[in-house]
Formats: structure tokens, sequence, C-alpha cells
């Protein structure tokens, strides 16, 4: 365990964390980055706690919304970074693990009863939608401090999404 908070420590030394960009994130990516937060909280919790059955439990029930989660937030950071986006999301998921282990290690004895309740609760969840409210509700540690976008999508987005919702509706 030890070895795992060094190596933490020692990538945030490394690799300054990204420049998370100042722009507004979509309704869409604030879910994506949510779930990933979550997820990450999780995957610290099961190496610190030594909750890997409950992890991969969450992992395998959630598979899929967990990929789109992880696409959510290379979209955000494709609109917002362009060439570098995927620098700056690899810097970011690495920089929320750091800041979630660090918070860990700041909470010493007290982390694993404080956190190992959250496996169930994510256990239950219905939804990628519950998910986010679960990460938000529970304040997981999320290094993400940009806005939600104010203004609607672009004509091809909201044109895209008509689109499909008229489809499904069929």
């Amino acid at each position: 365990m030890t070895s795992f908070r060094l190596l933490l420590g020692g990538l945030a030394a490394v690799i300054a964390g990204p420049a998370i960009a100042q722009s507004c994130v979509q309704s869409a990516e604030r879910t994506a980055f949510d779930v990933r937060a979550l997820q990450s909280q999780l995957m610290v919790a099961a190496l610190a706690c030594n909750k890997d059955g409950e992890y991969n439990a969450f992992v395998r029930k959630f598979q899929r919304d967990l990929a789109a989660s992880y696409h959510g937030m290379a979209g955000h950071f494709r609109r917002t970074a362009g060439g570098a986006h995927q620098r700056e999301l690899d810097g970011f998921i690495t920089q929320l693990a750091n800041a979630q282990s660090q918070d860990g290690i700041r909470a010493g004895s007290h982390y694993c009863p404080l956190v190992t309740p959250l496996f169930q609760v994510a256990l239950n969840a219905r939804d990628v939608e519950e998910l986010a409210r679960i990460s938000e509700e529970r304040n997981v540690l999320n290094p993400l401090n940009a806005p939600t976008c104010t203004t609607s999508a672009p004509p091809a987005t909201r044109r895209a999404a008509t689109t499909r919702t008229a489809a499904r509706s069929r």
C-alpha cells in the first residue's frame, strides 16, 4: 500500500496537474466527470481498503456507463484542448487519482470506515445519472472546477440529439 501511495505522490511531482480548461462543461460532460470521480474514488478505496471484489463488481455492473463517461470526458478535452486533448485527459485522470489518494492519506485510519460504505451505495445505483448524483451528494473529490455551460448546444448537436430522440420514440 505504501508503494502505491509513493507511486501516486511521485506521479504528482513528475506530472504537473493539467491546466483544466477554464471553458464551461456541458451537462453531459459534467455527468461524465462526476461518474469518473466516483469510479476513481472507489478504485483508490479498493486499493487502500482491500476491497478489490467490490470494485470489480462495480466495474462489471457499470462497464458500459464507465466507458461512456471516459468518452464524455475525452470529448470535453477534444473540445477545449484541441491537439493536446489526450495529454490533458491523461493529466486530469492522474490528478484526480492523486488528489483522492492524498485525501485518503490525510484521513489516516478513518479512511476505510468512511469510504467503504460507498461501494454498496454505488452498487445499488440504477443508472449513470444516479452514479453522478451519488458522486455529487457524497462530495466525491473532483478537481474539475469549470462551470456548467449555460448556453444551449450548437445547432448540429441539437439536431443530432433530436434525431436520436425521434428514432427512439418510433
